[in-house]
């Protein structure tokens, strides 16, 4: 795999669920910084944010940091994710993982945060941001 610089973004993150049925907050829509991703399927409407913008009624897991993949990254690239979360899991470290056109992203819960970095490190990516 080839080295990957990743970047640690600032705040706290969450993960929140609300039902498939919802309409998406417009707070979200309108948010400038940080990631907010909109997933929605049959099920549910999954919501990735930076935790101060978690919509009212939301099923909610807090306390994620968010660990971004300097992109953009083609598409024919492989194994990105698959690397990344062998080498958190080898650390003992859960994660949660979304992409985008650009690129990757991860989150790991705060308390793992250095655990996560020093994983990542120690298998040759670069890190900054921490």
């Amino acid at each position: 795999m080839r080295r990957l610089v990743i970047d640690v973004q600032p705040g706290e993150y969450a993960v929140a669920r609300l039902d498939a049925k919802a309409e998406v907050p417009p707070s979200l829509l309108g948010a400038d910084d940080g990631l907010v991703s909109l997933t929605r399927t049959s099920d549910e409407l999954s919501v990735v944010c930076p935790a101060a913008l978690v919509p009212g009624g939301a099923d909610v897991d807090g306390d994620w940091r968010l660990l971004s993949v300097r992109g953009p990254l083609a598409f024919t690239l492989t194994g990105i994710i698959a690397a990344l979360s062998s080498e958190l899991a080898a650390a003992g470290v859960a994660l949660f993982s979304l992409s985008t056109f650009d690129t990757d992203h991860v989150l790991v819960k705060g308390a793992e945060l250095d655990r996560a970095v020093a994983a990542l490190t120690g298998a040759g990516h670069e890190v900054h941001g921490v």
